[in-house]
């Protein structure tokens, strides 16, 4: 499926990714807006915002351990392992909507994280921040200050960590080749991404089971899974 854009590929000199839920969710992670997503259950106004996190912490902290419990079972898929397989061959970035850290535990060393991280904790208050894999025994936990800790993750309403969005835009305008893969690009403003990237000329490539929004705006735009597609990518370097 990559075999006419060969060329262009192997002389990039770099490749960005921007993955979202649906890269996750072939690892056994349901996506938010999926018939089987986190969001089915539960109205996500009333746990998603920093408002409901201090109108019921506990309430939130219970929801996100069980997020937690199911992406710690989780291991990467062959789309993560494809992505950075690809760093053998050129300069690779990863800006990930994503929360759940599988890019990096599939090898992947250049990995941003828009949207924080579900094993990364932070205190409200001070400016403790640490991964804590473990689960916690009493909830919601709290901080050697005193303090309720909470994921160190974007809730609606909260701007992105800004120099973690100020280096995507920098990688995003510098590169020859984007992959947008397993995202419907409808999150702002990490849906802007490909537009920084398109208005350097790269090119743009999409993978998702579904048309999104954007398709009409790719140089190429695919119709599978990532982790059917990705290893044909890899499989072109060979």
């Amino acid at each position: 499926m990559f075999e006419f854009i060969k060329d262009k590929l192997k002389n990039a000199k770099k490749i960005v990714f921007v993955t979202g839920a649906g890269i996750s969710q072939e690892s056994g992670i349901p996506t938010f807006r999926g018939k089987d997503g986190f969001w089915r259950k539960y109205d996500p106004m009333k746990l998603a915002t920093i408002d409901a996190f201090y109108d019921d912490p506990k309430l939130v902290w219970e929801w996100y351990e069980d997020r937690r419990k199911n992406i710690l079972a989780a291991s990467p898929n062959l789309g993560h392992k494809a992505i950075a397989e690809l760093e053998k061959y050129s300069q690779i970035a990863v800006l990930t909507q994503n929360i759940d850290g599988l890019h990096q535990r599939a090898g992947s060393t250049n990995v941003l994280e828009l949207h924080g991280s579900i094993i990364r904790i932070k205190c409200t208050v001070c400016d403790f921040s640490d991964e804590i894999p473990s689960s916690f025994e009493l909830l919601p936990p709290k901080c050697k200050c005193g303090n309720i800790l909470r994921p160190d993750v974007v809730w609606f309403g909260e701007a992105l960590p800004q120099d973690v969005w100020k280096n995507a835009i920098v990688h995003a305008n510098s590169c020859d080749v984007m992959i947008i893969a397993g995202t419907s690009l409808v999150v702002s403003p990490a849906n802007t991404l490909p537009i920084y990237a398109k208005q350097n000329n790269a090119f743009l490539i999409e993978i998702n089971p579904e048309k999104t929004i954007m398709s009409s705006d790719m140089d190429l735009s695919i119709q599978t899974t990532s982790a059917k597609a990705l290893p044909e990518l890899v499989s072109i370097f060979n």
